[in-house]
């Protein structure tokens, strides 16, 4: 939710230019322009915190001129915006003293950190900092690769760091990132008779979308058909009836004429507004030749794998004079199944890292994947990771993310639900059957997801790319990242025999993170 370039050696006289926190030594923050977002400052002349922080409903405007204050006041608002319910960022400056940036608990933006000649440079887009890369992360390339993403301070360069939520980031020269104490999670236990397990989410959905000032007309939902961003768009819509639209992305594939229906059919039952924008993926390949990482644009390992498609989703909701986007981000943690809860949970989490294509260097690092990563946060860290993906294509389009389902309220009921109604989604299909939607709309029986897609695009686009990683070399393979003579008798595989799923999806990977690399190392 903002950019910052601070030298901790600068003046001390912070002000307010209109745009931008400004020092006469060209020090500046600048925060993220939004209806969402608000900013404000403060000093008693000497040290000067500055907040950039989502607004919350019920507070007046607040001007973002810096305002003297007496040092205990100061103090005082520091621990205020620290205990702030929802996203924010907290930069506090004092002549020759480190600089010390804070973030929240409830990220809605991702806020990427580095450094160079006693500089500290920040930026919610990792693009900006490409610059200060100085090479590959192996550690954090072989998650990557071998799709097992950690939420951490590392990022798949050396040279640019992470702030993960309530971590506090210190810097005087050196960049210093410290995690914050594990969140204790409740256990899940046995409902009292006569518990309203349906009117418990109903009310944790509301309090989550009333945790910021959303102005329906100005809202779009994401209607997936999906069981997550339906149970928060149908209560939504139920809220604010014929106001809040809907945008999706049309899947192909065994799902499409299914995902077509039941979306057509909660439309039709339920109060929404009256605008539903989808792009189609069919005919819309990844990976083609306007794709922005295929044109060797700066786009983050991070960001999007659908990038251009949801760019093009993102532009159409703009279009429309929305402001905010509602996700269903987060559902699939909320009523996670835990390993000790169901066997074939426990098997899903065995993950086969025998991937052909990988290098030496990356299955000596396999072993340390767990190694280093933020302690236990209310959100889960995959839920995290998703926010920081979806994030930057949103805020590019004028948008900001909304993610009830990684809202507290959401998350400690998911913790105590008993495996029953968290098993198969049961809490989400059953809110849906309160709307009065068919069988069908609730318990769709046919996969809905991008798999064909990926497979599609892999068949067409990726194989020429892989081939240009074997022709050409990539940084991956000089890194040791990458075996050659695996990549070579997989792509020969994919060419001649049947595609399977696990592990040929995963070559999406690949790709995403060779043309990430030679973009930012070139």
């Amino acid at each position: 939710m903002l950019t910052l370039r601070i030298d901790p050696n600068a003046s001390p006289m912070w002000r307010w230019d209109g745009t931008s926190y400004v020092t006469g030594d060209a020090g500046r923050v600048t925060p993220f322009v939004h209806p969402m977002v608000e900013q404000l400052a403060a000093t008693d002349g000497i040290r000067t915190a500055i907040i950039v922080r989502e607004r919350v409903p019920g507070r007046a405007p607040v001007s973002p001129a810096p305002v003297r204050v007496a040092a205990g006041d100061l103090d005082e608002i520091a621990a205020q915006t620290r205990r702030w319910p929802v996203d924010h960022v907290l930069v506090e400056v004092a002549p020759r003293r480190p600089v010390r940036v804070t973030v929240g608990a409830d990220r809605s933006t991702p806020l990427f950190l580095a450094h160079r000649d006693s500089v500290l440079h920040g930026s919610w887009d990792m693009a900006e900092l490409a610059p200060f890369a100085t090479g590959i992360n192996p550690r954090e390339a072989t998650r990557l690769l071998i799709y097992q993403p950690r939420y951490s301070t590392e990022t798949a360069f050396t040279g640019i760091y992470r702030l993960t939520e309530r971590a506090t980031a210190t810097f005087g020269g050196d960049l210093v990132i410290s995690y914050p104490e594990p969140v204790v999670h409740a256990e899940p236990r046995e409902l009292v008779d006569g518990a309203d397990v349906l009117t418990a989410f109903v009310e944790a959905i509301d309090t989550a979308l009333d945790a910021r000032p959303l102005e329906p007309a100005a809202t779009v939902c994401h209607l997936t058909g999906g069981l997550d961003s339906d149970s928060i768009g149908t209560r939504a819509a139920r809220r604010w009836p014929g106001q809040v639209d809907t945008a999706t992305l049309i899947v192909i594939g065994p799902g499409r004429e299914q995902q077509i229906r039941r979306r057509a059919e909660m439309r039709d039952r339920v109060p929404f507004g009256p605008h539903d924008l989808q792009v189609d993926t069919r005919g819309r390949l990844m990976f083609g030749p306007f794709c922005a990482r295929v044109r060797g644009d700066l786009v983050s390992p991070y960001d999007e794998p659908l990038y251009q498609h949801f760019d093009e989703l993102n532009a159409l909701i703009a279009s429309m004079g929305a402001h905010s986007v509602v996700t269903g981000l987060g559902g699939d943690e909320m009523v996670a199944i835990g390993s000790d809860e169901s066997a074939q949970a426990a098997a899903d989490r065995t993950d086969d890292s025998s991937l052909s294509w990988l290098g030496p260097r990356a299955r000596a690092a396999i072993e340390y994947v767990d190694d280093a990563i933020a302690p236990p946060a209310m959100a889960g860290g995959i839920t995290l990771l998703a926010a920081e993906t979806v994030a930057p294509p949103l805020l590019r389009a004028g948008l900001w993310p909304v993610h009830p389902f990684a809202h507290r309220a959401l998350i400690e009921l998911g913790d105590q639900l008993p495996f029953h109604w968290r098993e198969l989604k049961q809490l989400q299909r059953r809110h849906l059957g309160t709307f009065g939607l068919s069988h069908d709309a609730c318990n769709p029986e046919r996969r809905e997801s991008f798999a064909e897609l990926v497979e599609e695009s892999l068949g067409v686009n990726g194989l020429p790319l892989l081939r240009r990683i074997l022709n050409e070399g990539s940084p991956l393979i000089e890194a040791g990242l990458l075996d050659p003579d695996g990549l070579k008798t997989t792509v020969a595989a994919l060419e001649t025999e049947p595609y399977h799923e696990e592990p040929h999806s995963k070559l999406v990977e690949v790709i995403t993170l060779d043309q990430a690399v030679r973009a930012f190392l070139s």
